[in-house]
């Protein structure tokens, strides 16, 4: 699965059964210890049977659901927010019968609905936030009396019980929401994460190839030295009339072109641009797949080379440095410049563009998963953007591993476009890649 696969086909979210069945057995037991202690221990009355029953049935449907179901089995949405439902509905009718709002306890009417706007999607916690705020509003008009002292009978003015619904909704709505965003912040976050980690492991599968060629060049030497020894032999045995004799000169033929061919792969594999590269050969070769695309690509850097860095060839740094550019590329007008720079202590890297720029509500958050305002070209006429806002952030989470700083800016006025500034320690730059996949 592709990085862009991943981001368009999030996991459904759900919640596992056993979580429920955890919450509601503790709702059980407070319940009961709370009617328990209000009846016995503080001696005020109130209809034990019915709180009871009503406490009985949601302990019931606890054990109906450990029979029937595997409690690490996860729930459709849908089938959650019908448990979650019927939470809420015990404990409207529970506060029914104990007081209504006037019951400190009406405030756990915002704990399914928080579980919902953590593990559900936002129309069943839009719709269990509703029927909560339903089942409070009934219970501002509808209820029993508050178990108290009979002889100093607490009575709360329809104001102060008005100042009570309007907390449990501004409560339901504000927490709700706030947990919502940052779950799915949360979600965002971890998968475009494992977006990064698939984009990591596939450029080092790419740059692993030469290791690959060497290792199968080495393997297969010493077969092909034998074909090639006994086809020789054989061509020297059989006459050269015989009918088999251009058969067997094709073949040592071929198996010498074998030969030269493996030597080939095994001298490109241990040379040193596979494996340490200087630092302007690695960005001529990340500028190389974005020329010829209309926009002209200048690349800079100092005239003496005595001193210039050389550096692992990281795929981290390859695919981030060639994201960056492609974004360049895709936003520019005519011109895209790349600037390397090294000292004793540091390696620079700066790609600018004519483009439009950043736009400032982007610019403060740059580099965070989902946030692209994407388009091909700045005179396209299409308004729909084209990216998914993954590759920055994956371009960002890549360099930062191996060590580079990274500051997105625009260009001063007049003129225009965008420009990134990437900084090495030259002992990072030039340090081996160690970055793995997991």
């Amino acid at each position: 699965m592709s990085p862009l696969d991943l981001a368009q086909n999030h996991p459904r979210r759900n919640v596992r059964l056993d979580t429920l069945v955890r919450l509601r057995w503790l709702a059980v037991i407070g319940q009961s210890t709370a009617v328990l202690v209000v009846y016995y221990g503080l001696d005020f009355p109130l209809p034990l049977i019915p709180c009871l029953t009503v406490i009985f049935l949601s302990a019931l449907l606890n054990i109906a659901l450990r029979l029937r179901f595997h409690l690490t089995q996860r729930l459709e949405p849908d089938h959650a927010a019908w448990l979650l439902a019927f939470d809420i509905a015990e404990l409207a009718v529970l506060l029914y019968l104990t007081g209504g709002l006037q019951n400190p306890f009406a405030f756990l009417f915002l704990g399914p609905v928080l579980l919902s706007a953590t593990a559900l999607p936002p129309r069943f916690t839009l719709l269990l936030g509703a029927f909560a705020v339903l089942c409070a509003t009934v219970l501002v008009f509808a209820h029993d009396p508050l178990p108290w002292d009979s002889d100093d009978p607490m009575e709360l003015p329809p104001i102060y019980m008005m100042g009570v619904w309007l907390s449990i909704l501004l409560a339901i709505g504000f927490i709700g929401v706030y947990a919502w965003q940052l779950t799915e912040e949360s979600r965002q976050l971890a998968d475009a994460l494992a977006a990064t980690e698939l984009v990591l492991a596939r450029e080092q599968h790419l740059s692993q190839l030469d290791g690959l060629a060497a290792a199968a060049a080495h393997e297969l030497g010493t077969p092909l030295s034998t074909i090639s020894v006994i086809a020789k032999e054989l061509e020297n045995a059989i006459p050269a009339n015989a009918p088999h004799g251009d058969d067997v000169r094709l073949l040592r033929e071929q198996a010498t072109r074998c030969r030269g061919i493996l030597a080939k792969l095994t001298e490109l594999s241990s040379s040193e641009p596979f494996d340490r590269t200087p630092v302007t050969a690695l960005i001529e070769e990340v500028v190389a797949p974005h020329r010829n695309f209309g926009v002209e690509i200048a690349v800079k850097s100092p005239d003496d080379r005595s001193a210039e860095p050389f550096g692992a060839r990281n795929p981290a740094v390859l695919y981030g440095l060639g994201n960056l550019l492609e974004n360049a590329v895709d936003f520019a007008r005519e011109r895209v410049v790349v600037d390397t720079q090294w000292s004793d202590d540091a390696v620079a890297v700066t790609i600018s563009d004519d483009g439009p720029g950043f736009a400032p509500d982007i610019l403060v958050r740059i580099g965070e998963p989902y946030v692209t305002t994407r388009r091909r070209k700045p005179d396209d006429v299409n308004d729909e953007p084209s990216g998914l806002g993954l590759g920055f952030f994956i371009a960002k989470t890549l360099l930062e591993r191996s060590g580079a700083t990274l500051n997105f800016e625009n260009r001063a006025a007049p003129d225009r476009g965008a420009t990134i500034r990437l900084r090495w320690r030259r002992s990072d730059f030039e340090r081996p890649s160690t970055i793995t996949s997991s």
